[in-house]
């Protein structure tokens, strides 16, 4: 790691590509406890739209209650790139679900901030935002 101007604990780029790993490592496979281990505790993460998974999700507790609902959901997630950046990286994703008549079938960018080691923030950008609107609804 290193400190920039700011003390802001700035990671490597092999630091920021092992959470990386780890977070969509521990998605697939339901381990929420090594999530936990990468999330600080105060972490945020945004979903657009006005589905049940979307808004702020507030703190490490609530970022694993969404990433729960989506596996609920039946969502899979394709890795298709981790991109590096200077305070974090990106996960380009393709998720896909089916329910019914119902499609979840959209193209996924989640930017993640890291610091001292933590994610500290996640923001998703999607392809089909009335996709999900759609798709994530009570009942299910």
């Amino acid at each position: 790691m290193k400190t920039d101007n700011q003390n802001n604990t700035q990671p490597t780029d092999d630091e920021k590509l092992a959470i990386a790993n780890k977070f969509i490592t521990s998605l697939k496979s339901n381990d929420w406890d090594t999530m936990r281990s990468i999330l600080a505790a105060d972490a945020s993460w945004t979903l657009p739209g006005t589905s049940l998974l979307s808004g702020l999700a507030n703190g490490a507790e609530a970022i694993i209650k969404r990433a729960q609902g989506l596996k609920h959901f039946g969502v899979n997630f394709d890795l298709k790139y981790i991109l590096i950046g200077l305070n974090g990286f990106t996960l380009s994703l393709h998720n896909t679900a089916s329910r019914g008549n119902l499609l979840l079938d959209e193209q996924v960018a989640i930017v993640f901030e890291v610091n001292g080691g933590k994610i500290i923030s996640m923001a998703t950008y999607l392809s089909d935002v009335p996709g999900i609107n759609a798709f994530f609804i009570a009942g299910i």
